[in-house]
């Protein structure tokens, strides 16, 4: 069997990986490489003529990279797949898949700073060469910055008053690690709301760090201008703000508004969605996996 599973065990596997394939010898993209689980399988069911292009932007991937001559690594963010497809002389695809959100690996180290399990520093970069970092956020945003971000990206509704805490805390110390940050907040939410509490603000957080939600609809409109008519699109989400702009944009091609209707209420609908629901893993894939538990997962094929 040809999977690396020890970085990051993907989820969905092969729903997604058998609903994305429908030509061996296509052009496939995986957005987000990280141990490579998914683009593995990829391989293993394309022909010797088939291509595959993996992006991840985080530097700890290149330890999976795979030795193959269908397949090439490109040390990018998503949100520039076209150009650097482009780069490479490919103007159009068969497939693109994208599983968002953060790697097990990511979370799983300390350092990093994405989870609230562990006393680490306020990182939270996917891309560790960029600047801004989870401590810049922290330490330095204003009120109403802080407010913002804790409210369309975390939809905590104490946004406001979650930020003065902040702005108080660090008048009295900068605020360099998780467990810095954790403790402003151990006496004023009780214990049994903690961990959804801390779920929600570290997610802000990383979603303003890494600029998440802006680069996926980039990835989006993207993506449907290098599919080839009939090509597919598979992503998978974690979190009901990313579902909610794929469902959106594969329905309507937009992230807001309707669309434009003819006098009998139809519009260019930009793909066709086999399933009208989500699909999500079964119970015995959340039972070993419980990443998994989260995940949604969406197909359409470009009209």
């Amino acid at each position: 069997m040809y999977l690396k599973m020890n970085y990051h065990k993907p989820v969905l596997l092969h729903p997604s990986v058998d609903a994305l394939i429908t030509n061996p010898k296509g052009i496939y993209v995986d957005c987000t490489f990280g141990g490579g689980g998914h683009s593995r399988l990829i391989l293993e069911k394309l022909s010797p003529e088939g291509k595959l292009f993996a992006f991840d932007q985080d530097y700890d991937a290149i330890a999976n990279l795979i030795q193959d001559s269908r397949f090439t690594f490109i040390q990018q963010n998503f949100r520039y797949l076209k150009n650097s497809l482009r780069f490479y002389k490919v103007d159009a695809v068969d497939g693109i898949l994208a599983d968002l959100g953060v790697s097990s690996h990511q979370f799983d180290m300390p350092l990093r700073g994405f989870s609230t399990r562990f006393d680490g520093p306020l990182d939270m970069r996917m891309n560790n060469k960029q600047p801004l970092s989870a401590k810049d956020i922290i330490n330095n945003y204003t009120e109403d910055q802080l407010a913002e971000i804790f409210y369309l990206y975390g939809e905590l509704k104490q946004s406001r008053k979650i930020s003065r805490e902040i702005i108080e805390a660090r008048k009295e110390k900068h605020i360099e690690t998780t467990s810095d940050l954790k403790v402003i907040f151990e006496k004023s939410i009780p214990s049994f709301k903690q961990n959804k509490f801390f779920a929600q603000l570290f997610q802000a957080l990383r979603i303003e760090v890494n600029d998440e939600l802006n680069a996926l609809k980039e990835l989006l409109t993207q993506s449907y201008e290098m599919l080839k008519p009939g090509g597919t699109l598979v992503f998978i989400s974690y979190h009901s703000l990313e579902d909610r702009l794929v469902k959106k944009f594969l329905k309507t091609g937009l992230f807001k508004g309707e669309p434009e209707r003819d006098i009998y209420g139809n519009w260019d609908k930009p793909f066709d969605i086999p399933y009208s629901k989500a699909i999500i893993p079964n119970q015995e894939e959340i039972l070993d996996n419980t990443r998994a538990r989260s995940a949604k997962m969406r197909i359409a094929t470009k009209r």
